[in-house]
């Protein structure tokens, strides 16, 4: 049986504002498991993105349970809520959040330098999953020296440097051609299929078309849950 990797329970989060409280989240409920492959989907102002950033323990929700990885969230500091998010959880942003003057290799080290790995063990590390998404020639060169869709193979090796069970991605193919989006989707597609939970927030029928589970979002709320009879079969 598969284990949760994520568990939600009677989730609300509200902002405050001059006008008054202004609620996001509203009763969210949702179980994922380990090595599932879940498309977050919604329109704009639908709360998709306030629940992503409580899902990656950058924000706190307003009520309810939040377990990560068998973890309650809600009781953690701000240190043990980062230890707990930099080992279980890698992230890959649409802007891909590049450090423009680093090479492709320092950029993917870059988390490894708050663990205790030496400098080479870094190097090496950073190197191998830089040849996994096909820019092992590239290691030397600078965000700007290659393509977006580069740039966001960049930001997944990154996010696979501390070996997370857990991938968060928001809008990753946002800034990309319709080629490229597709070559991003079958690098998660095959990560998927080597064990590891990818979730994708995503307002793009057909980027939600690779998961296998569709999570629909409309104000505030989960209005649809459902495995995707639609899913891409890679090969």
């Amino acid at each position: 049986m598969a284990k949760h990797v994520i568990e939600i329970a009677g989730l609300y989060k509200d902002y405050d504002t001059p006008a008054g409280v202004f609620p996001v989240l509203k009763d969210v409920n949702l179980t994922i498991d380990q090595g599932d492959y879940v498309a977050i989907m919604g329109p704009s102002g639908s709360g998709k993105s306030t629940f992503m950033n409580i899902l990656g323990c950058l924000d706190r929700p307003t009520k309810g349970e939040y377990k990560l990885d068998n973890q309650s969230v809600k009781s953690l500091n701000g240190n043990e809520l980062a230890k707990l998010r930099n080992k279980t959880i890698g992230f890959v942003f649409q802007g891909f959040n590049l450090l423009a003057r680093s090479s492709l290799l320092d950029n993917v080290s870059l988390p490894l330098v708050y663990a205790s790995d030496s400098k080479s063990l870094r190097e090496e590390k950073s190197k191998k999953l830089l040849e996994k998404v096909g820019l092992g020639k590239y290691l030397n060169s600078k965000p700007n020296q290659i393509s977006g869709g580069q740039q966001q193979r960049v930001a997944i090796a990154r996010a696979l440097v501390n070996q997370p069970r857990i991938i968060l991605a928001d809008e990753p193919t946002g800034n990309l051609d319709s080629k490229t989006s597709e070559e991003i989707m079958d690098l998660f597609n095959a990560l998927n299929k080597e064990g590891i939970t990818i979730i994708i927030v995503t307002h793009e029928n057909d980027i939600a078309d690779h998961a296998s589970r569709q999570v629909r979002f409309l104000d505030g709320k989960i209005v649809e849950d459902r495995r995707n009879k639609k899913q891409k079969e890679k090969a």
